[in-house]
């Protein structure tokens, strides 16, 4: 793949595919730098659990999509 710096599959992980995901499947953001983030453009959501709010990514594959690589680092480059 060209630009392989932006895309790494590990299909010999075990939890390979942790998403149900069409075409290519990018693990290079494994767990997502854009967790922490209030405002990320995926698709979370979030539970209340003992008074805090949880975000929970589990129907998320935004990270994994490669042509998704340039708007994350976007989205680091930028202070919350």
């Amino acid at each position: 793949m060209e630009n392989s710096y932006r895309f790494f599959e590990n299909r010999a992980c075990q939890y390979f595919p942790c998403h149900k995901l069409e075409g290519d499947f990018n693990c290079l953001f494994c767990y997502c730098p854009l967790y922490n983030r209030k405002h990320c453009p995926g698709n979370h959501t979030y539970i209340e659990k003992n008074g805090r709010q949880i975000k929970v990514c589990t129907d998320c594959t935004f990270p994994h999509k490669p042509e998704n690589y340039d708007i994350i680092i976007q989205f680091l480059k930028k202070p919350e």
